[in-house]
């Protein structure tokens, strides 16, 4: 008999859920969220759903116990990114003890986990405290459905259920994202006297951005995260190879960890751009700060990780704390002030056109949120 998780995983893998924010006209988060709701009916949790935006649906599932106790929020993100390349990414393959489709590993595999957990946590008699179960919107974009959650809901303590390989993410990066826009003047190719090359321009501005990114990379690294970084992502420029360019546009990415702020990489860009016109006072060029996200780590007095490796332990499945190099919903859980950790099943491919979740890490995963649950409440 398959286990109650597998074929629930398989439902959630067999959904296309893939976010319209990255993939224009794509399926988003509705008939995933219709079919967690259901499924959380049908294991006997209150269910409310909450839109993050038009379309684009949260799942909150609550069940109280009879006696007072902690609230713990069990959150992971039902979108996932795109599938191109990919040949069949909704059918999922079950091979040698792993299952295959998009989303498997990012991050479905850690939401049948969490959910299956309160089914058996009820069965073997649940009864202090409320466990929620926060299937979310948009985590792949720009977390939508986290900043809904945590306007209407509080916890105690949160796990974000997203691949760790089974260990406990206690921290992860941040990023920031901006856009530089240098201007040149556009001219006939044969007129070097009337043109001015905006993309040359840029090229001094990359050339900046490396010397920092090389610089962040050599100071001394937050002990479980590294060092902050920077990457050059997209740029484009000009109109036809006969004309000097009038403009060029370059947009980047500056990963951050703690101690790091979106104000931080603002500084270094202005004073990249400031340091760049005092060599040249008629360089135009400008920045402009896109989006970001902070870095995040658990207060070191927050007994939560140890909770959770206790429940680990008596599940019978080896853990051990680590930092994250990804961004996550945590941050946004944390920032509103519920303790935050991270702990999924493992699995790769997360991304790219085959993407896995170890089937026995998703049992583990569950068995351990389950032991967590009854512990702490």
């Amino acid at each position: 008999m398959t286990d109650p998780v597998i074929s629930l995983l398989r439902d959630l893998v067999a959904t296309d859920s893939v976010n319209p924010s990255l993939v224009p006209g794509a399926a988003g988060e509705r008939q995933i969220a219709d079919a967690i709701a259901g499924h959380l009916r049908g294991i006997g949790m209150d269910v409310q759903v909450q839109d993050a935006a038009p379309g684009r649906p949260n799942v909150v599932g609550v069940l109280e116990g009879t006696e007072p106790g902690r609230t713990i929020m069990l959150c992971g993100h039902t979108d996932t990114v795109g599938v191109a390349g990919m040949t069949a990414p909704f059918d999922p393959v079950i091979r040698d003890g792993r299952m295959y489709g998009r989303g498997a590993q990012d991050m479905k595999g850690g939401v049948a986990a969490m959910i299956d957990a309160v089914r058996i946590a009820r069965e073997r008699g649940f009864r202090r405290g409320r466990i929620l179960i926060a299937a979310v919107a948009d985590e792949e974009y720009a977390s939508l459905g986290a900043d809904a959650l945590v306007r209407d809901w509080k916890a105690d303590r949160a796990i974000v259920t997203e691949p760790t390989e089974l260990k406990i993410g206690i921290g992860h990066k941040g990023f920031a994202w901006a856009t530089v826009d240098t201007k040149g003047r556009a001219a006939h190719g044969s007129r070097p006297a009337d043109g001015r090359d905006a993309i040359m321009r840029m090229g001094r501005v990359l050339s900046r951005l490396e010397q920092l990114d090389r610089d962040l990379q050599s100071r001394r690294p937050h002990p479980l995260l590294g060092t902050g970084s920077l990457h050059a992502s997209i740029i484009e420029g000009g109109r036809e190879l006969s004309s000097y360019p009038d403009r060029c546009r370059l947009q980047l990415e500056r990963r951050t960890v703690p101690g790091e702020s979106v104000a931080t990489f603002g500084r270094e860009m202005d004073a990249i751009l400031s340091t760049l016109r005092s060599e040249d006072p008629e360089l135009e060029a400008s920045v402009e700060l896109m989006f970001s996200r902070p870095p995040y780590e658990v207060s070191h007095d927050d007994d939560l990780p140890r909770a959770l490796s206790a429940a680990a332990a008596t599940a019978g499945v080896a853990t051990s704390t680590t930092g994250m190099s990804f961004w996550t919903d945590a941050a946004i859980l944390g920032q509103a002030g519920i303790p935050s950790v991270l702990f999924g099943p493992g699995g790769a491919g997360l991304h790219s056109t085959e993407e896995y979740v170890v089937l026995a890490d998703v049992i583990s995963c569950r068995d351990t949120l389950t032991q967590f649950v009854l512990n702490s409440l």
